[in-house]
């Protein structure tokens, strides 16, 4: 079967998640090839990518490839597809994949999907365009397909790989080395997953009513083990930060589930959310837009259905 080239993401030597799930997706379509690019690879990271399907794991341990933003890895990736010729590239749709997806569609002469959902047989994309008012399907006609796909569009299965390395050298143009990486500051992870890459997320709007009262969304985050999510309404309120933003104009997630409380359902935050495989709406008002998105829906005050709903859920635990 064609190789398909799968690019990474990594933090200080650990695996991400969507990696595993663009790794069984490519693994439905090809040989899935693993691309790590930068230094730090650990026999753990090696054996974690050979446990989900990597036959081939290209290593770039060249400390330029960390050092310098985003074009080194778009010329890595470049130079694989030059020597390699593979039935398609897939990155995971983050802020930073996106760019290195379109990066190297201009450097290949190459079509490039964003914001990938599915991705089926020929490599037809499922997306969800338009502020997520139309899902279409898509396809690359020119080139190597260079696809940028959702995390949690795919759950991820093992299933075991070669895990063959090869170094890969890597020759970066002065334009690649135009913008520096000069300081790193660490973010603190909290106990609750990320949010773009969390399975259930909860998120609060306006009906929430102040930010003191967010605790309720949280309480039932942390019984679901689920990341917070806010409405553009929310954070522009100063309810919650905006870093947690779920929308248009903020982050899109595809979690397995997607409780919304007290959110009208606009346009805006449709976008960021409307592709959750579930979805359970929150609303004391019958009439409102996020009832015809939703697979499951609650009428009532959020401010006494999600404390029995936390209740509930730790009862079962």
């Amino acid at each position: 079967m064609s190789e398909i080239l799968v690019l990474v993401e990594h933090v200080e030597g650990e695996v991400k998640k969507v990696t595993l799930e663009l790794l069984t997706l490519a693994r439905s379509l090809g040989t899935p090839a693993a691309v790590w690019a930068g230094p730090g690879i650990t026999a753990e990271a090696k054996a974690k990518l050979a446990e989900y399907g990597a036959d081939k794991i290209y290593v770039a341990g060249s400390s330029d490839l960390a050092d310098y933003v985003v074009a080194p890895k778009a010329e890595l990736l470049a130079q694989l597809v030059s020597g390699k010729s593979p039935a398609a590239v897939l990155v995971a749709a983050t802020a930073e994949g996106k760019e290195i997806a379109g990066r190297l569609a201009i450097k290949t002469d190459s079509g490039v999907i964003t914001d990938a959902v599915g991705l089926g047989e020929g490599f037809v994309a499922d997306q969800s365009i338009f502020g997520g008012g139309v899902n279409v399907h898509s396809k690359v006609r020119k080139g190597t397909p260079i696809v940028a796909v959702r995390p949690n569009s795919t759950a991820p299965v093992a299933a075991a790989g070669a895990g063959t390395e090869e170094e890969v050298p890597v020759t970066l143009s002065d334009a690649a080395k135009t913008a520096r990486v000069v300081e790193r500051v660490k973010q603190e992870k909290g106990a609750r997953p990320e949010l773009t890459e969390a399975a259930i997320v909860v998120s609060g709007g306006r009906g929430v009513g102040s930010a003191e009262n967010f605790s309720v969304i949280e309480g039932l985050a942390d019984a679901l083990g689920a990341a917070v999510g806010a409405s553009r309404a929310a954070t522009d309120a100063g309810w919650y930060p905006h870093q947690f933003q779920v929308g248009q104009t903020g982050k899109t997630v595809s979690p397995q589930l997607y409780i919304a409380a007290g959110i009208s359902g606009a346009i805006q935050h449709r976008a960021g959310m409307q592709t959750a495989k579930t979805i359970v709406a929150i609303n004391k008002d019958p009439e409102a837009p996020i009832f015809e998105l939703a697979d499951y829906g609650v009428v009532g005050d959020l401010h006494q259905v999600v404390p029995q709903l936390t209740e509930e859920v730790d009862k079962r635990k």
